[in-house]
């Protein structure tokens, strides 16, 4: 039997549903496990590895070939599941941070090793047996990982990570400060890319939703004021810049209320390395001094301008 038929047969003993036996999913198993096609089952191991790796190891090692760009199939098809059934776990950083890996959990190694072997049958009525116990603790440590943050009266969570822990800042420091009596209209997550979005409330106020990754990270109305806040959250990449503007611009082109433009940084360094792309006529606000506000343009300070 090839080892990727042997995936599926683990796979499949491990019951799940038929869309996770596909060759994907088992080339995911045998990359994570750092099985070659000689390899015996007994020498696998659970090194962090992405999704990049996967792809890479499937083509050095198996000869197939799959696109950079089918990462998000991967992370949905395969990531996904085999994390929900306590397979495999994450390292807990944000999905869209350059250091995200994967690894097998230690019970599924400890299973895996023995595939093929007499102690299959034995070690995996036990691995069954548990199964809820394990997913239950595995979702458990994602939750305790996660930040809680209150958003419009409501609770909710953030995953882990540099861009969430600013977007909580802005939502908990930022806004009762210079955006009081606010409501979050949109507020993205770097897993669950709409947290919050009040589609009909944005429509209403003219604006033209699109896709995710055009919107700002943080959207807040002033009812009373009649104002617009468009907040980034710039830990990497994303400043205010004269570009951006220019989009936002263009997709609010039906709205009258006054637009405010901030960028939000977690200290000064970064806003330091960012100061020079900044666009006039915007705010900044630095989390380490949330006191603070620097006003790009000393006419006025916060609030809209024509």
């Amino acid at each position: 039997m090839s080892k990727i038929e042997e995936a599926r047969e683990i796979l499949k003993e491990l019951q799940v549903p038929a869309k996770q036996q596909a060759d994907l999913c088992c080339y995911v198993l045998l990359a994570m496990a750092d099985i070659k096609e000689d390899d015996e089952w007994s020498s696998a191991v659970n090194g962090w590895i992405r999704i990049h790796d996967v792809i890479g190891y499937t083509k050095a090692n198996y000869g197939v070939a799959y696109a950079e760009n089918s990462r998000e199939t991967f992370r949905k098809q395969a990531m996904h599941h085999f994390r929900n059934a306590a397979f495999i776990e994450d390292n807990g950083k944000a999905t869209n941070s350059p250091n995200y890996r994967y690894r097998l959990t230690d019970e599924m190694l400890s299973l895996i090793r023995c595939f093929g072997t007499e102690h299959w049958e034995s070690e995996k009525q036990k691995f069954l047996q548990s199964h809820e116990t394990l997913i239950d603790l595995y979702a458990s440590k994602r939750t305790m990982r996660k930040m809680p943050v209150r958003i419009n009266g409501e609770n909710f969570t953030f995953s882990p990570g540099k861009h969430n822990q600013l977007q909580k800042a802005i939502i908990e420091e930022f806004a009762p400060r210079f955006a009081p009596n606010t409501e979050c209209l949109y507020v993205g997550d770097t897993t669950e890319k709409d947290l919050v979005k009040n589609v009909e409330k944005l429509q209403e106020l003219g604006f033209a939703i699109t896709l995710h990754d055009k919107m700002p990270d943080v959207v807040l109305y002033s009812e009373e004021k009649n104002w617009l806040y468009f907040i980034e959250s710039v830990t990497s990449v994303g400043p205010m810049e004269p570009k951006r503007i220019k989009e936002i611009e263009e997709m609010t082109e039906g709205v009258t209320m006054g637009k405010i433009y901030v960028t939000a940084f977690l200290d000064f360094k970064t806003f330091k390395k960012f100061s020079e792309t900044l666009a006039w006529e915007t705010e900044v606000w630095i989390a380490d001094m949330p006191d603070h506000m620097i006003h790009l343009n000393g006419d006025k300070f916060l609030g809209p301008r024509k």
